[in-house]
């Protein structure tokens, strides 16, 4: 039997999806912010003491996985504001975007906007002082 080739384009999405299903099950279950859990620690936080701009992201999840949104945003902001753009591309490569919605996806699909969005963030949150020590994990 061989897959139906229209079907090949929901591939990205379906990995999406069950990659998503996967790690929101680990996360139910795994509270990161015990200390000894088995999920790994930022090798960079590890090596530098500085915080990357993953740095706070399992934990984040685990706070959307249980529905606590103001502990998601004040682990990694950067994360949270970026799964509509990610759920965007994601739906564009499946098919399933409007064509009057394009617009978004030119926006989105750029690449330099969004260096400059995560080399701002990784810099930002490493300064000390008030607001940029909001950016911090914790």
């Amino acid at each position: 039997m061989q897959f139906p080739q229209h079907l090949l384009r929901y591939m990205p999405l379906a990995a999406i999806g069950g990659i998503g299903v996967g790690a929101a099950a680990v996360l139910s279950r795994i509270d990161p912010n015990t200390p000894g859990n088995p999920l790994p620690a930022c090798p960079f936080h590890a090596l530098t003491g500085l915080w990357c701009p993953g740095c706070g992201s399992t934990r984040c999840l685990h706070a959307l996985v249980h529905l606590d949104l103001p502990q998601a945003m004040a682990m990694n902001p950067l994360l949270i504001v970026s799964i509509v753009p990610v759920l965007v591309m994601a739906l564009h490569s499946a098919g399933l975007w409007p064509v009057r919605l394009q617009w978004a996806v030119r926006l989105f699909a750029r690449p330099i906007p969004w260096l400059v969005v995560i080399v701002s963030y990784w810099l930002l949150r490493n300064l000390p002082w008030y607001p940029f020590n909001l950016l911090a994990p914790g």
